[in-house]
Order: structure tokens, then C-alpha cells, then sequence
């Protein structure tokens, strides 16, 4: 029997009890300041939630990331160095979304920073092999004023698939104000919050996040062939022709 239109809708249906989903917030503003981005960034907290999701949020400035791109840069001199313990959470997550403000058309030099960090784990492998991000998925969150919403979240999209992690359809979301000085996505008067556009997005965005999240976690996550460096670097070469015989 067809499902009705109110069954077809209702988000009661799903469960993603299994999946753990970790979000960092990399507005300039420190706690407890209030963060545009955090605000769109909870629409999409609040349905994974609803979907049975364990979520959990990072505002990356309220802690001390040193810059650089090692796993814990108190190795290379810096005093103190938060990452360590981010990581732990950014390990345990099945999803990670990146949430951004506009500066300059640009994303935050925060977004920046822990993108970087992430970077510096990229080198560690999974227990098939396969670099550590492989079978997590990834997304973003764009706030800002006038533009840049795509030219943001292309850059942060390319950096989380370059890691390993999967990028889904329409894996981002964002509001964006007028030209010009004027009210943020959840400033009165902004429209922000009831932009149907921006619902739409935020929403599609989250549900194809579960989505592939569990489809990989039900895979078992990446097949693990033709893509595990450690049998590479031992001559392992995955069907690659080789060069002296073309």
C-alpha cells in the first residue's frame, strides 16, 4: 500500500540511533556570544536529534588550536594545544559538518585553522588500511552577508573529500544577507531564519548526511581495495600499469 502523504513526511520513521555526528562551529566569536552560524547550524542539529542521532558541538575558538599541521603541536614548541582532545571527538564521529561565517567572500581563518588540523591526521590509517577519515562523511554550514556561500563551502567540500571523507549530494547549506552592512541569518528583521531556501537546503543537506552515513556504516565503510597506502608503499601497485612496459 502507497504511503500517505502525512506518512511519506513524518521524520519519526527514521532511526540513526547508531550514528554519532560532531559539529564545529568556527565563528570568530567566543562563548558565549552569540554565533549566527551556531543558530543555522542547530536546524540541522535538532533533526539529526530528532532522528536519534548523538550529536555533539565544538566552538573552535573557545579552545587554544595552535597552528600547524602535526597531531599535537606541543611537540613542536607551542605550550598548549587542544587538538588532541577534538580529535577524539572528530574520531568517534560518523559525520562531521564544518559551520563558517563570511569574511571577505572568504571562510573564517578559524575554518581555516581546523581544517588544517585535520589535515595533520590525515596520514593515519584505519584498521583496514585506508586512511583514517575513509567511511566518515562530511558537509558545512555557510553563513554571511552579500556573497560567497558556494565559493565557501567548494573549498571546505574539496578539503574534507581530499582527507577521505565521503561528500553526498548537496552536502552544504547557507543564508546569506543583502549587499552591504545589514542584519545576520538570526537578527530580527534578517528573514534568515524563515528563508525557504535556506530551510530546504539546511534540511536536504542533514537527511542525505544520515543517509550516506549509514549506508557506508551498514558497508562496512569503503571497500578496502586500491586505496590502502601500507600495501602500496610495499609494492602493491592495484592493477596500475607499469611505465616501462607502455
Amino acid at each position: 500500500m502507497a504511503q500517505t502523504r502525512d506518512e511519506a513526511c513524518d521524520p519519526n520513521q527514521w532511526d540513526f540511533s547508531e550514528l554519532r555526528a560532531l559539529f564545529i562551529n568556527c565563528t570568530l566569536k567566543r562563548s558565549p556570544e552569540r554565533s549566527n552560524t551556531d543558530v543555522l547550524m542547530e536546524v540541522s542539529r535538532t533533526i539529526m536529534r530528532g532522528a536519534g542521532v548523538k550529536v555533539c558541538s565544538v566552538r573552535a575558538v573557545d579552545h587554544n588550536l595552535a597552528p600547524g599541521v602535526y597531531p599535537d603541536m606541543r611537540e613542536k614548541g607551542w605550550e598548549e594545544d587542544d587538538w588532541p582532545e577534538i580529535y577524539k571527538e572528530v574520531e568517534a564521529a560518523d559525520i562531521l559538518v564544518l559551520g563558517s561565517p563570511i569574511w571577505l567572500g572568504e571562510r573564517s581563518s578559524v575554518c581555516s585553522r581546523v581544517i588544517e588540523r585535520l589535515y595533520a591526521m590525515s596520514g593515519m590509517t584505519n584498521e583496514k588500511g585506508q586512511y583514517v577519515y575513509y567511511g566518515k562523511v562530511g558537509g558545512c554550514v555557510i553563513t554571511g552577508n552579500e556573497d560567497g556561500i558556494k565559493h565557501c563551502s567548494s573549498g571546505i567540500l574539496y578539503a574534507l573529500q581530499h582527507l577521505g571523507y565521503l561528500v553526498g549530494p548537496q552536502a552544504d547549506a547557507g543564508w546569506v544577507g543583502e549587499a552591504g552592512p545589514g542584519p545576520s541569518y538570526g537578527d530580527e528583521g534578517s528573514g534568515g531564519v524563515s528563508n525557504a531556501f535556506t530551510q530546504r537546503n539546511t534540511t536536504f543537506m542533514t537527511w542525505n548526511l544520515l543517509h550516506m552515513a549509514r549506508m557506508l556504516k551498514e558497508a562496512g565503510g569503503v571497500p578496502a581495495w586500491g586505496n590502502q597506502r601500507d600495501l602500496w608503499d610495499e609494492g602493491c601497485d592495484f592493477g596500475h600499469p607499469n611505465p616501462e612496459y607502455r
